[in-house]
């Protein structure tokens, strides 16, 4: 389970890199998540080092026949490889810029829920408009696009809420009762009722790149632990077996709503059909462990050419401002 802790404790840990190691736990210096160094999270890196290692090889084997590929430049942080982001790169043959001025195109990428914003350079520049991914930001722009909240004000809603923090990658999402009095720092949301035919609670992982969904990685749960990793399972799917065309433009308006050009949207269907974005992560880790190894390739595989083409300017990045879009009716269930 994902905690997290004070700057000080991280700090007299092993640093490694972007991470911390203390007490039994290995951190995230940028963001302090963090997880209980045991057997499974050993596991989950020898799964992913063997991903990242076929990345590199393909990568390093096509190098030498393909032609020179553009650059990209990232700011204020480079993603570590275990960034969807850099994964996709590499597959690409996108080179990493060192300066804004050898680049093609700039992607702001920082590992953190609220960021000052910065002034994009010029030329092609991506995700330089999404600064605020708090929960109740993504709510609020949730309900102008697709037309119905997803908040609920815990002292007058009755009945099961969901709570959760404001701030990303917490996985401390809990079913409280209400009414109830807010507590500082947390949002309240409708508790979404996903639960299927197999008893499983489903959560679909959409990749997004300039405002069209790319895959869907279908997540399936503990109901007791839905909040919480790890999956039972996770499968790859095409975003057209999943949501309807009406859904699929709602989803890209959303996502340039949130100046998210490059991101990976957590996504609920209930059960009375309706969809609801829960979730915008702007710096999305990946695959996920879960998936299949062939799934992982074909993922990024398709990934990688969205984030070329974007890179490439054959798609127009979002508006760095906020924009409201008109609201869609959604009457697909999943099949």
């Amino acid at each position: 389970m994902a905690t997290r802790v004070t700057e000080n404790a991280r700090r007299e840990g092993l640093a490694l890199g972007d991470f911390a190691l203390s007490g039994g736990r290995i951190y995230l210096r940028k963001t302090g998540n963090s997880a209980a160094l045991d057997r499974a999270l050993v596991a989950e890196v020898a799964i992913w080092l063997t991903y990242h290692a076929i990345v590199k090889l393909r990568a390093m084997l096509l190098a030498p026949a393909r032609p020179r590929g553009p650059a990209i430049w990232f700011t204020p942080d480079l993603p570590h490889a275990r960034y969807m982001v850099r994964s996709a790169a590499r597959w690409a043959g996108i080179r990493i810029a060192r300066t804004p001025q050898e680049a093609d195109a700039a992607l702001f990428f920082e590992d953190a829920t609220l960021s000052v914003a910065a002034k994009p350079p010029a030329g092609r520049a991506f995700n330089f408009g999404c600064t605020d991914v708090s929960k109740s930001r993504v709510a609020r722009t949730f309900a102008s696009v697709f037309g119905y909240p997803l908040a609920v004000d815990p002292r007058t809603w009755a009945g099961d809420a969901v709570e959760k923090s404001e701030l990303n990658g917490c996985h401390d999402g809990r079913i409280v009762r209400c009414p109830r009095e807010p507590e500082a720092g947390k949002c309240y949301q409708r508790l979404i009722d996903t639960i299927g035919d197999d008893a499983t609670a489903v959560d679909l992982r959409t990749q997004v790149v300039n405002g069209r969904a790319i895959a869907v990685w279908v997540k399936r749960r503990d109901p007791a632990r839905r909040f919480l990793p790890p999956n039972l399972s996770v499968a790859h799917r095409a975003p057209d077996e999943i949501f309807s065309a009406a859904e699929l433009s709602a989803i890209g308006r959303f996502a340039r709503a949130m100046g998210a050009d490059w991101c990976a949207l957590d996504i609920l269907r209930d059960r009375d059909g309706r969809i609801y974005v829960v979730d915008v992560n702007k710096t999305d880790a990946g695959p996920i462990i879960a998936l299949p190894m062939r799934e992982k390739l074909a993922s990024t595989a398709l990934l990688a050419d969205a984030l070329l083409a974007m890179v490439n300017g054959q798609v127009r990045p979002s508006a760095v401002t906020e924009r409201r879009a008109e609201p869609v009716a959604i009457d697909r269930a999943c099949d």
